[in-house]
């Protein structure tokens, strides 16, 4: 029988990542709402792990099958120039209904005339585990970049379209669906906690 694994998100386009990152597992992977899951999180954590965990351990918690391993990521962007803003409130930074295109030119307008080398910037996301024992396994993914000086690209969503990675010269919302699941920092995460549940034959 396959394991279930239930991811605490809503977002279809983080979903989309997931899924496909994930594929090779042998698993059943659901959403929040596909798994019939409803309940409020309180993010009150101060880093992107604690807040993996809060919200992992919030949803397991209010999950009522047994043997089913939840998933949750905190990611987000953090540009040195602005002390790391916006960092743990990169979803809602300036409002979590404020459209991207808004933010993304927040940032941009606040780093004009700034130059390349000052621009640098990382996306980072931490995903925690809640396995059925109750035990919390974290990983986290990094990629480093630097904040584009306009929007480019329609593959990605959130930050990805000002965010510039210099190894590739395009920013990740120019990456394809395959390269950016391969190097985002959420992948990097993905792949690592694969590793850990596979260590503990959870996947099995």
């Amino acid at each position: 029988m396959k394991r279930k694994i239930v991811f605490a998100t809503g977002n279809e386009g983080k979903m989309r990542e997931i899924r496909e990152i994930l594929r090779d597992m042998d698993a059943e992977i659901l959403s929040m709402k596909e798994a019939g899951i409803v309940v409020e999180i309180e993010e009150n954590g101060t880093t992107f792990e604690e807040n993996a965990a809060i919200k992992a351990q919030t949803v397991a918690a209010a999950a009522k099958e047994p043997g089913i391993i939840v998933l949750a990521d905190d990611s987000g962007l953090e540009v040195d120039y602005l002390d790391k803003e916006p960092g743990i409130y990169s979803a809602r930074y300036l409002g979590e209904t404020t459209p991207y295109a808004v933010k993304n030119q927040n940032l941009i307008d606040r780093l004009e005339g700034v130059p390349d080398n000052k621009r640098t910037a990382r996306f980072v996301c931490a995903i925690a585990a809640v396995l059925p024992d109750g035990q919390v396994v974290v990983t986290r993914g990094v990629i480093e970049g630097r904040i584009d000086y306009e929007e480019k690209g329609e593959n990605g969503f959130g930050y990805d379209p000002i965010f510039y990675v210099p190894e590739y010269g395009v920013t990740t919302a120019q990456l394809s669906v395959e390269e950016k699941n391969r190097v985002s920092h959420r992948a990097r995460a993905l792949e690592a906690m694969k590793l850990e549940l596979e260590k503990r034959f959870v996947s099995k």
